[in-house]
């Protein structure tokens, strides 16, 4: 592939990552810009609200059950995860091990060869990390393959309804729960996905980028059962990491074909489910994604904590702090 390419594709990709961050960042401090205001606005006489003598403030609220516990625990569980994909990123090193991969560092565009626990060459698609790109790559950001294609990924997810959810009302408050207010009894007037929030309308698209991914991590689970990665020509078998990045690509599907752009796409747009046979496969069809979208929020935790998992199972064994049982 010709280097001019090659170095459309790089400014590309880093473009998605900074973009989005910096969309982030803009979100975050948009709402809590909002929220401040609100509260400074709030006069004495505001503070108890004129229906039913409700107390008005943070998180007040008639509710007597734990409300507060699942934006707790969601908030700080995908925080953790947060924090060490970021990690894991930044380390650039011990993604490989046999023929394992890290799924947060799959596809491997370029190998930096320095880098202990690298992919070997011929598993990356463009080669060795370039020098012209190293001489354009910011000096805080080391060579990390994991840096190229996280974007994609994660753009799904930040953009996913359920992920939605649970971070407007963990960070942003907007509400903790129902019947919640943050700083008021009064209900958030709901504008829908405008203004900052027009970019959540991404989602449709960035679930054919999931597929993709999908696509991608299933063939790197194929070749984790052939000795050092040679496809067809080392020998077959199967390890423990092996299964680890089977069960990978499949809890992704669960989650990823569970989404409600998926369900919308197999069965909106119909007047009916009878008559023609076309119209019945997708109301069968409608039926099982149905059945995956009822349980977003079960497959969506668990496939985010299988994708961290293999990725410390590969680095672990990288390292040489476990021994990965296989047949070869």
């Amino acid at each position: 592939m010709d280097n001019l390419v090659i170095f459309v594709i790089a400014v590309v990709a880093v473009a998605i990552l900074v973009i989005g961050g910096g969309v982030t960042l803009a979100v975050a401090i948009y709402q809590a810009n909002r929220l401040i205001l609100a509260a400074a606005s709030l006069t004495q006489s505001e503070d108890m609200s004129s229906d039913g003598g409700h107390k008005s403030g943070f998180g007040q609220t008639m509710r007597k059950d734990r409300w507060w516990f699942e934006p707790l625990w969601t908030g700080l569980g995908f925080l953790f995860f947060v924090i060490y994909v970021n990690w894991a990123a930044f380390q650039g090193e011990h993604y490989w091990h046999g023929s394992y991969l890290s799924p947060l560092y799959s596809p491997v565009l370029f190998v930096d060869i320095a880098r202990v626990g690298a992919a070997p060459v011929g598993h990356s698609l463009f080669g060795v990390w370039p020098d012209w790109i190293n001489a354009i790559w910011p000096p805080f950001f080391p060579t990390s393959p994991a840096w190229l294609i996280l974007a994609g990924p994660l753009a799904f997810r930040l953009t996913c309804y359920y992920y939605r959810k649970f971070y407007y009302r963990t960070y942003f408050m907007s509400p903790p729960g129902c019947a919640v207010g943050p700083f008021s009894t009064q209900p958030i007037q709901y504008k829908g996905e405008t203004a900052l929030f027009i970019f959540q309308n991404l989602h449709r698209f960035t679930w054919y980028v999931a597929c993709g991914y999908i696509a991608i991590l299933s063939w790197d689970a194929f070749v984790s059962l052939w000795e050092s990665g040679a496809v067809f020509s080392g020998r077959l078998g199967i390890g423990v990491g092996s299964i680890v990045l089977l069960v990978n690509p499949i809890l992704l599907a669960t989650y990823t074909f569970g989404c409600h752009s998926c369900r919308h796409l197999v069965g909106g747009n119909m007047n009916r489910f009878s008559g023609s046979f076309v119209s019945r496969i997708r109301f069968n069809l409608w039926k099982r994604v149905s059945w995956l979208n009822q349980r977003h929020m079960l497959f969506a935790w668990i496939s985010m904590i299988w994708v961290g998992f293999s990725d410390i199972y590969v680095r672990l064994c990288s390292m040489g702090i476990i021994y990965d049982f296989n047949t070869w």
